[in-house]
C-alpha cells in the first residue's frame, strides 16, 4: 500500500515537472503600461433665469506595450521616499543600485515616462534637477522643476529616441527638499526601455 502512494505521488510529480518544463523560462518578463491624464473642469454661470454651463474634459492615454520600440517599455521603477529638511538626493540610473519589485538591477537605456507627486501633507516643496548629470528631461543641467505640495509632473517620451540615459553624464535624477523645517515625501514612477 506504501509503494503504491509512493510510486502514485511519483507519477503525479512528474506529471506536474512536465507541465513545468514545457513552460519555458517563467522569469521572462514582460511589462504592459498606461500613463494617464484626465482633466475635467464644469465652467457655469448664472444670468437671470438661465445658467449656462461649459464642460471640459480632456484626456490622454499613453499606452506602452512591452518591448524597447517606439510606444514600448521593459523597464519600472517606482518608489516612495522622504527627503530630510534642507536635504537632497541622487537617483541613478546606470548602476546605481535600484531594483525592481523582484529583485532585478534597473539601469534603463532610455526613458519613456516619470511621474513625480509630491504628498499633500508636505509643507516645502519638492524640487527636480540642478544636478550636472541630470537624466536631460529638463532643458538643462541647472535647470529645476518645483512641485508644490499635493502637486504632480508629469513628462513622456513615447518615441524610438526616448530620453536617452548616459552613464556617467546622463543617468541622475536629483531630488530636493526646497527648504529648511519639515521633510518633505514624494512618490516616483520611472518607465524605460533595456536597450
Amino acid at each position: 500500500m506504501k509503494i503504491r502512494r509512493f510510486l502514485s505521488s511519483l507519477a503525479a510529480f512528474a506529471v506536474v515537472a512536465g507541465f513545468l518544463l514545457q513552460q519555458g523560462d517563467v522569469s521572462a518578463a514582460s511589462l504592459t503600461s498606461q500613463v494617464q491624464l484626465l482633466v475635467k473642469a464644469d465652467l457655469t454661470d448664472t444670468s437671470g433665469l438661465v445658467e449656462a454651463r461649459a464642460p471640459l474634459v480632456m484626456q490622454r492615454i499613453l499606452t506602452l506595450a512591452s518591448g524597447d520600440a517606439a510606444n514600448e517599455a521593459s523597464v519600472v521603477w517606482s518608489d516612495s521616499r522622504t527627503i530630510a529638511a534642507s536635504g537632497s538626493e541622487t537617483l541613478d540610473f546606470a548602476g546605481g543600485g535600484l531594483t525592481d519589485p523582484f529583485g532585478a538591477a534597473v539601469a534603463p537605456a532610455k526613458i519613456r515616462a516619470i511621474v513625480v507627486s509630491a504628498a499633500a501633507g508636505n509643507t516645502n516643496d519638492v524640487v527636480l534637477g540642478n544636478d550636472v548629470n541630470h537624466v536631460p528631461i529638463l532643458s538643462d543641467a541647472t535647470t529645476t522643476v518645483t512641485i508644490q505640495p499635493g502637486g504632480i509632473f508629469v513628462v513622456t517620451a513615447p518615441a524610438l529616441a526616448g530620453v536617452a540615459v548616459t552613464a556617467g553624464t546622463g543617468d541622475i535624477i536629483a531630488v530636493a527638499n526646497s527648504g529648511a523645517g519639515s521633510s518633505v515625501t514624494y512618490s516616483i514612477v520611472v518607465l524605460g526601455t533595456a536597450s
